[in-house]
Order: structure tokens, then C-alpha cells, then sequence
């Protein structure tokens, strides 16, 4: 867990995805869309991986992958980004992490 911690903090905006999942995939892709430029690792590729996907579970993602992390706080997985995103409230909790372009 604390290799996740220390990773999740290494940027503003952070994501661990697997390199085959399409919702991880949709999710970088909206991160981008909006003008963010996430730190992504991909899990599936790191020799620990495993017990990082355990650490993110045990930190309540409701599915490992994607996680992401705004300001090395866990935001979550794909529900509670795309509910974020509908309402609105991603983009204003974006902002500070936005290209200024």
C-alpha cells in the first residue's frame, strides 16, 4: 500500500490502470479530453502489480482499475468519475491540474 500511496502522490492527477482495460482506456481519454494530463501506471506492467491491485481494493476502489487519484487523495474507479463528470463537478475539481493551452 504504501508504494500506491507514494506513486498516487507523485502528481496532481494520478490513475492506475491495466494496459488491456477499456474503461481504463475511457477514462485516460475523458482525464485528456478535459485539458489533464494524468500520471498513468500501468499496473499490469510493474513486477508488483498484484499487490498493488490488492492495496487499491483494500483502499476502497470498487474496482481496482482504473483508480484515480486527485491530489493524492482517492477519487475512485469509473463510476464515481463518470458520476463526477456528469454532474459537472470533475471539471471544477480539474481545474488546478488543467493545461493552461
Amino acid at each position: 500500500m504504501d508504494k500506491v500511496l507514494r506513486l498516487a502522490s507523485e502528481q496532481g492527477v494520478v490513475i492506475f490502470i491495466k494496459s488491456t482495460c477499456c474503461l481504463c482506456y475511457a477514462v485516460k481519454i475523458l482525464f485528456q479530453e478535459i485539458g489533464v494530463d494524468p500520471l498513468v501506471h500501468e499496473i499490469d506492467q510493474d513486477p508488483e502489480g498484484r499487490e498493488m491491485e490488492k492495496a487499491l481494493t483494500r483502499m476502497g476502489c470498487s474496482a481496482p482499475v482504473p483508480a484515480v487519484f486527485v491530489g493524492g487523495k482517492l477519487l475512485g474507479s469509473t463510476n464515481e468519475v463518470m458520476s463526477l463528470h456528469l454532474s459537472g463537478s470533475l471539471n471544477q475539481m480539474l481545474k488546478p491540474y488543467q493545461s493552461q493551452t
